[in-house]
């Protein structure tokens, strides 16, 4: 049997290249987008602008881009288009320096395609966040010309704009000339009244939001929940609390952060502690609260156990050192604090600020090192408060140092030389030594000048706060 020939088999066509723009979409990391955009290059297909879109749109908002590679990306394309323009204004306007998104707006006028509807909250946001004002009314005067203005996300934009900017009743005016209001423009409007510490506003919009049969989301709730912190608003805290339970609302990171301060600045430290304890997943701000609210009700040993077991997690910021320092005045643990404040920037980089020098003055004055409490006033970079002076010349009158006290309140009356609320202490301390012409000359002049309260300073001390 003669044997058949074989039969040749065509080889399949090779498939068709992927066109770039879905490989764009599959990137994962900065490396693979530079391929792409190699490849681009050595095809020839570097105007394809739908391809360089995607690769922008992941280099500016993905959390394994770069900005600093978007704008590179930006600066080759020849003719960026709208999208291209809105992505890279969206991702600076998030990024630690927002102002170089507004630097983007006037490029766009004079070279791009004119902005659109999408264009103009991204600009508010990153105005929002530079808190620039004259960048914001500039905005604003633009989305009028485009007839923008009354775009619902514009507005949303305006208001959190004006609100960052401190604002309020500009805010407030374009929130109350809306038609309709969303649970997004309500949440917007109250959290501008938090972050102006107008607590009571935040919570009467609140209760206007819910009498008007408008659902409030995670973050109008957190807004409000901080509102109750701040005004030490226990009951009706606690009803948002069952509200949530009773609506459902998943408690993430950032709602779960709120209950746990609302709880712990309204003294719930046990209540707190349990919340905080059910959170799977926790930030800085979750420990901080934590931390600040039990040192603030006395509960030193916890927040220092706190403090250990943040170490382990994650990295704590100059307000958990105000929070740390704050449980060491309670505790009278002046060694580890003084551990603490010299470790916040040989270890972890950070800047003793004036909250932190006020807490080592408070628990130095407290403890009898007066003089090394004066010393660490004199070492600081810039000029001490009348708070950080009131608490070392507490310390003065209550171990009877005189002559440290004249010497504080004579740095007192360089910081406010019309507030005399220091004499009335040394007069005292005088009257306690028999220094009776010291007290008369003193008297002498606090009539002379007339005696003015001192603010943010009590000369009553309280050991118990």
């Amino acid at each position: 049997m003669s044997r058949l020939p074989k039969l040749a088999i065509p080889s399949p066509p090779p498939s068709p290249p992927l066109p770039l723009s879905l490989v764009a979409d599959r990137c994962a990391s900065m490396r693979q987008l530079a391929q792409v955009h190699a490849q681009m290059v050595v095809t020839g297909r570097i105007s394809d602008n739908y391809a360089a879109s995607r690769l922008l749109s992941f280099a500016a908002l993905h959390p394994a881009g770069d900005l600093p590679g978007a704008i590179a990306l930006f600066s080759s394309t020849t003719s960026p288009n709208s999208f291209m323009y809105n992505t890279l204004i969206r991702g600076l306007a998030g990024s630690p320096n927002p102002s170089q998104a507004l630097l983007l707006y006037p490029l766009m006028l004079h070279k791009g395609p004119p902005p659109g509807r999408h264009t103009f909250p991204f600009l508010l946001k990153a105005a929002a966040n530079a808190s620039d004002l004259s960048a914001a009314r500039q905005i604003h005067t633009h989305a009028v010309r485009h007839g923008l203005d009354s775009d619902p996300y514009v507005i949303n934009g305006l208001i959190r704009s004006y609100g960052n900017c401190g604002l309020l009743s500009d805010a407030r005016q374009l929130f109350d000339e809306m038609p309709e209001r969303n649970s997004i423009v309500f949440t917007t409007m109250v959290s501008g009244y938090v972050q102006n510490f107008k607590p009571s506003e935040a919570v009467s919009l609140f209760r206007e939001m819910m009498a008007a049969g408008v659902e409030p989301c995670d973050a109008t709730l957190a807004s409000v929940l901080s509102a109750c912190a701040r005004l030490g608003g226990l009951e009706m805290g606690r009803q948002i609390h069952g509200l949530i339970g009773e609506k459902g609302i998943e408690v993430g990171v950032i709602l779960g952060t709120a209950l746990v301060d609302m709880y712990g600045k309204n003294g719930e430290i046990s209540v707190a502690r349990k919340l905080f304890d059910e959170m799977p997943e926790r930030n800085t701000a979750t420990w901080n609260a934590m931390i600040c609210n039990a040192a603030h009700y006395g509960h030193a040993n916890y927040a220092l156990q706190l403090f250990r077991e943040m170490e382990m997690d994650m990295q704590p910021n100059d307000i958990t050192f105000v929070g740390v320092l704050t449980a060491c005045c309670h505790s009278g643990d002046v060694d580890f604090a003084r551990r603490i404040f010299r470790s916040m920037e040989k270890k972890y980089g950070i800047e003793a600020k004036l909250e932190h020098y006020g807490c080592m003055v408070d628990l130095l004055g407290r403890s009898g090192r007066l003089r090394e409490a004066e010393e660490m006033v004199e070492e600081m970079k810039w000029e001490a408060d009348v708070v950080v002076l009131g608490a070392l010349l507490t310390a003065c009158r209550n171990h009877g140092d005189v002559e440290i006290a004249e010497r504080v309140v004579e740095k007192m009356l360089r910081v406010d030389p019309g507030n005399h609320g220091g004499y009335v202490v040394l007069s005292n301390m005088y009257a306690e030594v028999g220094r009776w012409e010291d007290v008369v000359r003193l008297r002498r002049v606090m009539k002379e000048g007339g005696l003015k309260k001192m603010p943010g300073w009590s000369s009553v001390d309280n050991d118990e706060r």
